[in-house]
């Protein structure tokens, strides 16, 4: 089963899959058959966003494991780097998910990295015009030019904001400034509808912290309708051994991914 680790947007990028192999053993140690791994992939999100100074909520609990894997399924849910601030409205609205939640949710890209792959068409053919985003600040086009020069290493990586381990609103601050990482990024200061969301959650970090928290929730509460399990290993289904499941991923050549 193809998985979303080798979808579009998730491929040489999403890792750190071992840490949620530790929290998974230490957890089925302690009490056995209880916590699924869609619950660990959240609270570990929760954490992560406290521990870089950002708000904490209660993570709702209780989901399960799914029984399948659908790369397909991520490549057309996931939003794309390239996307624009009305493919993206589009995609939210699919989910029940509003303009407001979207800008605010974007706002997680106030921590981490993104690729060069995922930005040289802004850099120098945006649109199929053979020339960069005017959208992008000068001074910052030119530190992106350096970073990822044309026909260079596609994996080398880039702060997403000036403030890459520290969760707060310098995200949306650069996003006013024209110093978005992504074009999906800098398209919500672009498109009127995302920018004043993007103005107010510049100006106000509670406001985007309560916006942010509101919207972790109501994406944690959406469910695929489909049955599933609370694996013990969170890399393949119950009863799957798991040295069958290398040689699927030998045969694959995604065996370096997982």
């Amino acid at each position: 089963m193809l998985g979303e680790k080798l979808s579009l947007s998730n491929i040489n990028s999403l890792r750190s899959f071992e840490v949620i192999d530790e929290v998974k053993d230490a957890l089925e140690d302690a009490c056995p058959g209880v916590v699924s791994c869609a619950d660990i992939v959240i609270m570990v999100a929760r954490d992560s966003v406290v521990l870089s100074g950002g708000p904490n909520w209660e993570v709702k609990l209780g989901r399960r494991d799914s029984l399948t894997a659908s790369q397909k399924d991520s490549d057309d849910i996931m939003p794309s780097p390239r996307a624009n601030a009305t493919s993206l409205i589009n995609l939210f609205s699919r989910f029940n998910l509003s303009v407001k939640d979207l800008v605010a949710l974007s706002g997680s890209h106030s921590i981490g990295k993104g690729r060069c792959f995922s930005i040289v068409h802004r850099l120098y053919n945006q649109s199929g015009t053979g020339r960069p985003d005017p959208a992008i600040e000068p001074e910052f086009r030119k530190k992106l030019d350096k970073l990822c020069p044309l026909g260079g290493d596609g994996n080398v990586t880039g702060n997403l904001d000036a403030t890459p381990k520290k969760f707060d609103n310098q995200y949306f601050k650069d996003l006013v400034n024209g110093r978005g990482f992504l074009n999906s990024d800098q398209t919500l200061f672009t498109h009127p509808k995302t920018r004043e969301y993007v103005r107010m959650f510049s100006r106000n970090q509670r406001e985007f912290f309560e916006a942010f928290v509101e919207g972790m929730i109501k994406l944690g509460d959406l469910q695929s309708g489909r049955p599933g399990e609370i694996r013990k290993n969170c890399r393949v289904i119950n009863g799957r051994p798991l040295g069958r499941l290398i040689d699927d991923l030998k045969d694959t050549g995604a065996v370096n991914y997982y």
